[in-house]
């Protein structure tokens, strides 16, 4: 499953997180690289350790964690912490898959869903496509600032060679409370199908009522807590 949300940070929230960013300190992004992917790797990541680095991720963590589509998709049982990137010219990420397990002790997560939230708009600088190998076919991402692709985090994928500018991102990953990536999509669709029904019928009309009952048994049946 592949979905690209728009507007999950506003104007307002885009040019608050640009400028706390603007005051970061950086460091070669291949530090924090697994093995294969380390050779792969050109591109800078935020410190965020300071005291700006935990406002910045106040500022994006609710955006993230409380995003509807978000969570009816990744049923998320964990975040993983806020990487913020920067890809200037010359810079990439060549091909790699992302680690099955990041962090240590209770922050340690299987990673089932990779994301990027797009901080630069696209004019402002040239390739940085996200590019996720797919069944059959390469899906290229470029999307406005404050706009994020969700994406399993079991795809090989890129980020393409930046010519011009510099490309800002955060990314992360997420841990599901439900592990089967099928179950994952009934799950989705049905969220849809209520969300979509919600507005036709009262919520404890017998459809609205048998629909609920089976989304929270599915969850029940499949999920971890």
């Amino acid at each position: 499953m592949l979905l690209t949300l728009s507007g999950v940070l506003s104007p307002t929230d885009l040019e608050e997180a640009r400028s706390l960013i603007g005051t970061l300190g950086w460091r070669d992004g291949a530090e924090t690289a697994g093995g294969t992917a380390r050779a792969v790797k050109r591109n800078q990541q935020a410190d965020l350790t300071s005291r700006t680095g935990a406002q910045l991720r106040q500022l994006l963590k609710p955006k993230l964690e409380r995003h509807p589509v978000i969570r009816a998709a990744a049923q998320p049982r964990q975040f993983s912490k806020l990487i913020i990137s920067r890809t200037g010219e010359g810079g990439g990420y060549g091909h790699h898959v992302d680690n099955p397990f990041m962090g240590a002790g209770e922050s340690r997560l299987r990673t089932d869903f990779s994301f990027t939230l797009f901080l630069s708009d696209p004019d402002t600088y040239d390739g940085g496509e996200l590019e996720i190998e797919l069944a059959g076919m390469t899906q290229s991402v470029k999307l406005p600032a404050g706009d994020l692709v969700l994406y399993p985090s079991t795809t090989l994928h890129r980020v393409a060679p930046v010519s011009d500018g510099a490309r800002l991102a955060c990314v992360g990953w997420i841990e599901s409370s439900v592990p089967d990536a099928a179950v994952r999509e009934i799950l989705f669709d049905l969220e849809n199908l209520r969300s979509s029904l919600a507005g036709r019928l009262d919520l404890q009309s017998p459809e609205m009522l048998v629909l609920s009952k089976s989304i929270s048994n599915l969850t029940r049946r499949f999920g971890q807590s």
